[in-house]
């Protein structure tokens, strides 16, 4: 029941950025769009490696990087503060 509640939790993060970005609240480069990304899909990623199920690892695992990435090269981008 818990790992269906933070499963749940993982997919609304996710779908909250797509939604955001649909309507043109978030650019998807935003830190808030990416921020969402990796904590939803890292959170699916790892229950997905207790349930190995691993197409859905291999999935929230490759949107946890990319995303990760975006972080990283909007960080590098914005130089130093």
């Amino acid at each position: 029941m818990l790992q269906q509640a933070i499963q749940i939790i993982g997919a609304l993060l996710i779908l909250a950025a797509f939604g955001l970005a649909q309507a043109k609240v978030l650019d998807v480069h935003s830190a808030v769009y990416l921020w969402l990304n990796v904590l939803g899909a890292a959170t699916l990623a790892v229950l997905a490696v207790i349930e190995r199920q691993w197409g859905f690892v291999l999935l929230e695992f490759v949107w946890t990087i990319v995303s990760g990435w975006g972080l990283v090269r909007r960080r590098s981008s914005a130089g130093p503060q």
